[in-house]
């Protein structure tokens, strides 16, 4: 197995009989969604999914996955996602997709959250690869814009795939990737969720008590 492999296997140790999991987004999830639905065919389990994006619901789907959709629960037992960074005391960045809401809404209800990846998602401190991700209204956008560039470094509005346009999330949003100087990011979460015109953001902090990472066919879990 390769390490993305080893990751969502391992994962799959928290599925259990008669539950209700939440599907993650992208390459290392596809490889959980595929595998979660072999283990339910072959132990005839009753197990309900949720996905966190089109693509994961799509996926689910075509893996013959038993679907519910987000209206129809409050809670879920299991969620399973990568993360574009993760530190040792659990601190998640993600985003770079463009379904914040659904992801943030499932960390949440979730029973427990499970971070899937590679050592190279391991880092000393968020923001280190990456910028972090806001969603905004597109109403008065460069108001908010102008307000997050009041605590951060730097902030631009993230281009459509063609760059002819600005990028829409799912719920007809636009993302700003935003680069901060911090020492508390507990701190600088409250300030970019507090300001007006902010639908949601990427830091998913005290979430998770599980990542579980592969580094060059090993597996370690991080606990908090």
């Amino acid at each position: 197995m390769n390490d993305k492999e080893l990751v969502a296997h391992a994962a799959l140790e928290y599925v259990k009989d008669n539950s209700i999991i939440g599907l993650g987004t992208g390459s290392t999830a596809n490889i959980f969604i595929e595998m979660l639905a072999e283990k339910i065919r072959s132990r005839s389990l009753d197990i309900s999914v949720v996905a966190s994006s089109v693509s994961s619901q799509q996926k689910a789907h075509d893996a013959g996955l038993k679907y519910i959709s987000l209206d129809q629960i409050t809670e879920i037992d299991l969620y399973v996602d990568g993360a574009d960074e993760i530190t040792n005391n659990l601190e998640i960045l993600k985003g770079r997709g463009f379904d914040l809401i659904r992801e943030k809404l499932l960390a949440k209800i979730s029973k427990q959250f499970i971070v899937i990846g590679d050592n190279s998602k391991i880092v000393s401190k968020i923001g280190q690869n990456y910028p972090i991700p806001i969603e905004i209204t597109p109403i008065a956008w460069k108001i908010t814009k102008n307000l997050i560039e009041k605590i951060a470094k730097k902030c631009i509005v993230r281009g459509n795939m063609e760059k002819n346009a600005f990028a829409i999330t799912s719920y007809g949003n636009f993302v700003l990737d935003c680069e901060f100087l911090y020492t508390d990011l507990n701190i600088l979460e409250k300030e970019i969720a507090n300001t007006p015109g902010v639908f949601e953001h990427g830091l998913f902090l005290n979430m998770s008590k599980l990542a579980i990472i592969a580094n060059s066919g090993e597996v370690k879990k991080i606990t908090n």
